[in-house]
């Protein structure tokens, strides 16, 4: 077990105290996914903890790989459309209405039923200026709210950890490796998939065997102080989530996929009273570059299920009225399908945003110009992605969206 390894090196890693602070981070994996991969891992019931609890909660999901934004939500009433997709343009049998020009995938007819109770509003035409079409940079861009020209090696996330001097639990990834969107340059969020496999893992006894070389002045050494630091914050943190989620069970009706699973897990965690405030999932598979209309029907039935049951049991616990959902993909796909049946990497894309106290209930914000595409034949950006994520640090979080995007940006009505 990959807990098990990083732990049984830590008391050779005690007796070379030469050793700098940056090898032992890459040594010990604490720079990544693995267990211990934050500095002053969580502290749960340390003095920091006195601070106002602000039970506001932000889901983020990605649909990795670019979903189609054109086939999910359709501009059926566009005769460029069909003409740019004579294969793969979704016919009237396979739309569900929004509008009298727009419609649903039919796949996503359990999204619809959020929409019509005023839980979803979409933003239509999201994306940055000049555009990357690659997926790891444009996540990266994504993940960090860059300019497509900049890196940065902290995330949106991970600065709003530092800003507001939060704990590592305040953000989770329920994954076993963690996003760049969760890091930031004092503290890291949380990737975890299992909070009872991440307990058990901390009560094995070579874990107590290492920790009983611990002595008061350890602490105030680079090297040790730092190893010491982190290893009881992970005991005790190890702890905390495991003790406090098991108090809720979600709902056994999830979908049983991947996604479904992970969304049952943030809502045990939040249906628990866990402290923390942003939670981050993803599914993948959105790349259709061939024969895309099959495999994207399966992932956005997948989807729009997971997410109505999610909803369903946030309802039922009494804290949806607490939790805004977002749902991003790096890019969209081009307007022009491509010979094999599907589409290459676009640009702009629709952005979910699903609550309970949205402005903007039943609003579709936008809709594409395919008359006025870029010299690429993509579509062209209207509202840039980081005047969300300052509408929801702003609105939602209460927090200085400027200080943590490096830059204002204009706020957006649907909060």
């Amino acid at each position: 077990m990959y807990t098990i390894t990083i732990l049984a090196r830590i008391p050779i890693m005690l007796k070379t105290k030469e050793m700098n602070r940056r090898n032992f981070i890459k040594r010990s994996s604490l720079a990544t996914g693995g267990l211990f991969f934050v500095p002053q891992f969580v502290k749960a019931f340390e003095q920091n903890t006195a601070k106002i609890f602000n039970p506001k909660k932000v889901v983020i999901v990605q649909l990795k790989g670019g979903n189609d934004g054109l086939n999910t939500i359709i501009p059926f009433r566009n005769d460029i459309y069909y003409q740019k997709r004579k294969d793969i343009g979704i016919q009237s049998n396979g739309i569900l209405k929004l509008t009298d020009d727009i419609g649903m995938h039919k796949n996503l007819g359990a999204l619809k039923k959020l929409y019509d109770n005023g839980y979803l509003s979409i933003l239509n035409n999201v994306g940055y200026p000049n555009p990357n079409r690659s997926h790891f940079r444009s996540t990266d861009i994504w993940q960090t709210a860059s300019n497509s020209n900049e890196y940065l090696q902290t995330g949106w996330i991970g600065r709003f950890l530092d800003s507001t001097k939060s704990q590592p639990y305040n953000a989770i990834e329920v994954d076993e490796s963690l996003s760049l969107m969760l890091k930031g340059k004092q503290q890291n969020g949380l990737a975890v998939t299992n909070p009872k496999l991440l307990y058990q893992s901390l009560k094995q006894p070579f874990f107590n065997d290492v920790l009983s070389f611990y002595k008061d002045e350890h602490l105030s050494e680079h090297n040790l102080g730092y190893l010491y630091n982190t290893m009881i914050d992970a005991k005790s943190s190890a702890a905390y989530i495991y003790e406090k989620s098991n108090t809720n069970t979600a709902a056994n009706s999830y979908p049983n996929n991947v996604f479904g699973k992970q969304l049952k897990t943030i809502a045990q965690f939040i249906n628990s009273g866990l402290e923390t405030q942003v939670y981050y999932a993803a599914l993948s598979g959105f790349d259709t570059h061939a024969n895309q209309n099959m495999k994207q029907a399966r992932l956005l039935k997948i989807y729009a299920e997971s997410m109505a049951h999610f909803v369903s049991d946030l309802e039922t616990n009494n804290k949806f009225d607490d939790v805004l959902i977002l749902t991003f993909s790096e890019f969209g796909r081009r307007v022009q399908q491509n010979a094999a049946k599907g589409t290459d990497h676009g640009t702009a894309n629709n952005v979910f945003v699903i609550g309970k106290n949205l402005k903007n209930q039943n609003k579709y914000m936008g809709q594409p110009d395919l008359g006025n595409l870029d010299f690429n034949g993509d579509l062209q950006y209207e509202i840039d992605f980081r005047e969300v994520y300052a509408t929801v640090l702003d609105r939602w979080l209460g927090v200085d969206d400027a200080q943590i995007l490096n830059k204002e940006f204009s706020k957006l009505h649907f909060l």
